[in-house]
């Protein structure tokens, strides 16, 4: 550098320097792994713009500009590693003194504080786009900069709890100890380590990263596990506690929707079911996921999901629901009359979904399943899913609802394995729903059942159901299509009612399997491999259906 120019950049120094932040520490990290880094200690980083216009970002010491490492803030990149740790990718040799050729470099830099590193990342996103911050404006303008689609479609306190519960040990304990559920999602990836070998995977909404760890242990290369909630911490506690393995993991705190990684996933890994598959709306993250970091024809584990639906019949349940109600039949409660409440009450208790694991003797007809393909749907076709109901009764009975469970597909190139949620399958945490009408329909035999399966997602990370279901007339004037009967209701599938006051009547013992040494995921059935003659028996009246 000559003179003039070291003149120059004095002056910039002492009179463009703007947003200093200080307590910064940078390393260079090694191109063949992020974590081969020599530490370089810096007193402080900050932004300055040239009177050409150029914004920079240099780490160094102020008093001394010869220690000074430069970063072109327009032909650079950065990227959250951790809640106080950044990667920033230079797309070009800036280092001042080097005589190397143009090329890649990155630069770890770590913070004291996690809310020093929030804002630097956002001062660096405002100079990125040519916003030059103050001291008091960088945060004021977060939610034009920043704010990622997440934020814009999920309210903020639902958000909030819904972090809190997953951030909770025993709470990832509930579904780690779910042994259909993990024990498949291991064979899944294990199964098929050709698809996974020397491949680089992301872990969308990793938890207690043991998916990652998984697809470490099939033989990936690198495994991003991003996770938005606190359990990031203790993901890196437990990837930390496993080395052999843990090395090729990287587990980043944010939402996919807003993190950035270097470089592209060959498979995305990812638990995002809910209950009845889309509740909670974390399928609309892995669909992000998949357009942002996937590359083309990369994997998805898994890939496809079926929403399953059935008519069922069901006397004991619908009292039940509909006994809840008379409390609100009082006339001289303490002197006060409560029946004006008792039909809301009445029709509140409807709107919940009935959460447990029932009777597949129950249905009063075989089942029919929507497909959501992972790999191709669009996140906005999420926003609202109509699925057409077509049902013909194999027996004669009262209709109280619709039952509804889901599976997914993990298609490897070496296996395919179906996690399956159905009735007479080895229950699951998410168990089954039945959406009940207030007011049942009579069929017979043979009858057709029509109608319609609504729902239309909301910002509380969940869906409203809207159920119409209808009996078809039988016999002259059936062909023109008339209705006998028809009934509806409205269901919030954000407040279930979890029915489980009796233990279920599908219970797997993983303990006694394991000692008589059976593999658990021998008895995992595929929804083809269910006998139809267990999911329906026939059945002369309801009563009779009852007590099968």
């Amino acid at each position: 550098m000559d003179a003039h120019a070291k003149s120059m950049e004095s002056d910039l120094l002492q009179n463009d320097r703007k947003c200093e932040f200080h307590g910064v520490s940078v390393s260079h990290v090694s191109s063949s792994s992020s974590r081969e880094a020599s530490p370089v200690a810096v007193s402080s980083a900050w932004f300055v713009a040239d009177r050409f216009g150029g914004h920079f970002l240099r780490f160094g010491l102020p008093s001394f500009p010869s220690s000074t490492v430069h970063v072109d803030i327009g032909t650079s990149k950065l990227f959250k590693l951790g809640p106080k740790d950044l990667l920033c990718v230079i797309e070009v040799s800036e280092i001042e003194g080097s005589t190397d050729k143009p090329c890649s470099r990155a630069l770890r830099i770590e913070f004291e504080t996690e809310d020093i590193c929030k804002a630097f990342h956002l001062t660096f996103e405002l100079w990125k786009q040519k916003i030059p911050c103050t001291a008091t404006g960088a945060l004021e303008n977060r939610s034009n900069v920043l704010k990622c689609k997440f934020d814009d479609k999920i309210e903020a306190t639902s958000a909030m709890m819904y972090f809190h519960y997953y951030g909770q040990l025993l709470h990832q304990q509930n579904m780690l100890q779910d042994y259909v559920r993990t024990g498949t999602y291991f064979a899944a990836m294990i199964e098929n380590r050709a698809d996974f070998n020397g491949r680089v995977v992301v872990d969308v909404g990793a938890g207690s990263s043991i998916l990652s760890l998984f697809a470490a242990k099939a033989g990936a290369k690198h495994v991003y596990a991003i996770e938005a909630s606190e359990m990031a911490d203790y993901a890196c506690q437990l990837v930390a506690g496993n080395p052999s393995i843990g090395n090729r993991i990287t587990v980043i705190k944010g939402k996919v929707e807003e993190v950035e990684l270097p470089e592209k996933a060959d498979i995305l890994i990812s638990e995002p079911m809910g209950t009845l598959l889309v509740n909670e709306r974390m399928l609309e993250s892995y669909i992000i996921a998949r357009d942002r970091f996937l590359v083309p024809d990369g994997k998805m584990f898994p890939s496809i999901g079926r929403i399953h639906v059935a008519p069922f019949s069901d006397e004991s349940l619908h009292t039940e629901i509909a006994i809840k109600a008379i409390f609100w039949q009082q006339k001289n409660f303490f002197g006060v009359d409560l029946s004006p409440l008792h039909g809301s009450a009445f029709q509140a208790y409807f709107s919940q979904p009935v959460v447990d694991a029932f009777d597949p003797r129950l249905l009063v007809s075989p089942a029919t399943f929507h497909t959501i393909d992972f790999t191709r749907i669009k996140e906005e076709e999420l926003y609202e899913i109509d699925i057409p109901l077509h049902f013909t009764a194999s027996v004669g009975a009262r209709v109280h609802g619709l039952a509804c469970w889901f599976d997914v597909l993990f298609d490897g190139s070496s296996v395919q394995r179906w996690l399956t949620t159905a009735p007479g399958a080895p229950t699951t945490h998410w168990y089954q729903l039945r959406c009940l009408l207030s007011q049942p329909i009579y069929v017979l035999s043979g009858q057709e059942i029509t109608g319609r399966f609504n729902l239309v997602a909301h910002s509380a990370q969940s869906y409203t159901i809207n159920l119409t279901m209808s009996a078809k007339m039988v016999g002259p004037g059936a062909d023109q299509g008339g209705l006998l009967q028809t009934s509806s209701c409205k269901i919030n599938l954000k407040d279930p009612y979890y029915r489980m006051a009796q233990s279920p009547n599908y219970v797997w013992n993983q303990d006694q399997e394991l000692e008589e040494g059976i593999d658990p995921q021998e008895i995992i059935q595929t929804p083809e491999e269910i006998d139809p003659c267990i999911i329906l028996q026939t059945a002369d009246s309801p009563e009779a259906l009852l007590n099968l």
